[in-house]
């Protein structure tokens, strides 16, 4: 008999002389610890403080009874393998507990050899359990690394290369589209490193001005500015013993990147106000979705910051580099968000995922991530299907110049073909963005105050825009 190492078995009875006698015979048979409690809120308590792998239970027992405690039990331990005893003449009793979960039962007088390959049974339905949710664990682990999911040659390519970085402590810089994961590249390169009890302090780069940002990142002292009523650390040294990730790092002015420079060289910083420079322990990881060897070459990005950053580097896949992971993202996405907003696990019509795979998803994973969860929010079924999807995922097959305009003078066709073009672009990115401007603007690759002038030439605005714009 294939028994579970340190098998357990919990025998629930009102009489006392049965318990000890199961106790007594069993314990040799069955190579297996037995606890034996005389009622079943006793044996409810034990089930809470320690695991077992099968319950032997009696049907009738004052109190609480056998299938009030099989109810209970099957909620609140459901891999625990139930099987219950009976007096004869209660067998449809029996069968109705086996209706409501029960392995099985077994009529009292009972044959000992009996019991025993009962329970032997029941002892291997439960490693069985344990074998095919052990199973389970380890197919969603090479399926996921780091709570990044995929299995196509190049996210497994990222999750080796975060792993050979993770064992050094020098500076990366992390590159890839808007959306890709590169937050969660970052993340994972500082847990698996030597530095993982240490703080990790993100900063958006893009999301504050310069004179701010200038101050966040290296603190300052009292009086040093107009505001500063008090000393500040700075983000540098809130992150000292671990990591600092600089997200979009192209995006700051030359000043900063000056600045940013000497903390790469000499490991410190000097904070606004103060002479005297402090020495930081951090490690530093960058990124960006910006082409930095362009900026280099217009010279709005310095060539030796680059390389200092570039010490390493990760190159982040497209979502449409890998079209193989959709599935598996969205049924993650799927999982995360049913669990989130407290609905039922729902899922992807087959019409729904052939519609995903054939997106060309220039959000990537954000996108898709977005998406799934609205459509986890709103729609009304179990299965999400197209019309849940609350905009429209097919890509226009439309000509970008329709046949009429050729008909009209040059300059006239070009500004019509012009206006739809920036109309449905500037609209399908800020719904993306879910309205946000500084966000938008940073996908399409322009200063925030460019979308806007475009916004306001097409009259893209409405009640929603405008209120972003104001709380912005």
């Amino acid at each position: 008999m294939s028994m579970l190492p340190s098998a357990r078995l919990l025998i629930v009875d009102d009489e006392e002389d049965m318990l000890r006698l199961l106790k007594r015979s069993l314990t040799a048979d069955l190579n297996c610890e037995i606890e034996a409690v005389p009622d079943a809120v006793s044996a409810l308590t034990l089930l809470e403080s320690s695991r077992f792998d099968v319950a032997l239970a009696d049907v009738r027992m004052p109190g609480m009874d056998g299938m009030e405690f099989l109810e209970r039990t099957k909620t609140a331990h459901p891999e625990l393998t139930v099987v219950m005893m009976t007096a004869y003449g209660s067998i449809d009793l029996a069968v109705q507990a086996i209706k409501q979960g029960a392995y099985d039962f077994i009529t009292k007088p009972f044959e000992h050899d009996k019991l025993v390959h009962l329970l032997g049974k029941a002892f291997e339905r439960t490693r069985l359990i344990h074998e095919n949710l052990l199973l389970q664990k380890r197919v969603r682990e090479q399926e996921s690394f780091q709570e990044m999911v995929g299995t196509s040659p190049k996210i497994r390519k990222i999750f080796e290369t975060i792993k050979i970085i993770s064992n050094t402590d020098v500076t990366v810089l992390i590159t890839g589209e808007s959306g890709t994961g590169k937050d969660l590249a970052a993340r994972a390169i500082h847990r698996l490193s030597q530095r993982d009890q240490g703080p990790f302090v993100a900063v958006n780069c893009p999301n504050l001005p310069e004179n701010i940002l200038e101050s966040e990142l290296f603190g300052y002292k009292k009086g040093a500015f107009t505001h500063a009523a008090q000393d500040r650390r700075g983000l540098f040294r809130e992150a000292e013993g671990g990591t600092i990730y600089l997200d979009e790092i192209g995006d700051i002015s030359p000043t900063l990147q000056t600045k940013l420079l000497r903390v790469l060289q000499d490991k410190e910083i000097r904070p606004l106000g103060q002479t005297k420079s402090v020495k930081v322990d951090v490690r530093i990881i960058a990124s960006t979705n910006r082409d930095l060897a362009a900026k280099i070459q217009d010279q709005t990005f310095r060539e030796d910051l680059f390389y200092r950053l570039n010490v390493l580097s990760l190159q982040m896949p497209s979502l449409r580099e890998r079209p193989e992971d959709i599935p598996l993202l969205i049924q993650h996405f799927l999982e995360k968000y049913s669990k989130e907003f407290g609905k039922p696990l729902k899922r992807a019509s087959d019409e729904v995922i052939q519609i995903f795979l054939s997106h060309p998803w220039r959000g990537n994973v954000r996108e898709l991530e977005n998406l799934v969860s609205r459509a986890v929010l709103m729609s009304p079924g179990e299965v999400i299907r197209e019309e849940d999807l609350d905009w429209p995922i097919r890509e226009t097959e439309e000509c970008l110049v329709p046949a009429e305009v050729s008909f009209l003078p040059y300059k006239e066709a070009k500004a019509q073909v012009l206006e739809k073009f920036n109309r449905e672009y500037v609209s399908r990115v800020l719904m993306r963005n879910n309205n946000n401007v500084t966000k938008a603007a940073k996908e399409c690759g322009l200063e925030r105050q460019a979308l806007q002038q475009v916004m306001r030439r097409y009259a893209i605005r409405n009640k929603e825009l405008l209120s972003n714009e104001d709380a912005e």
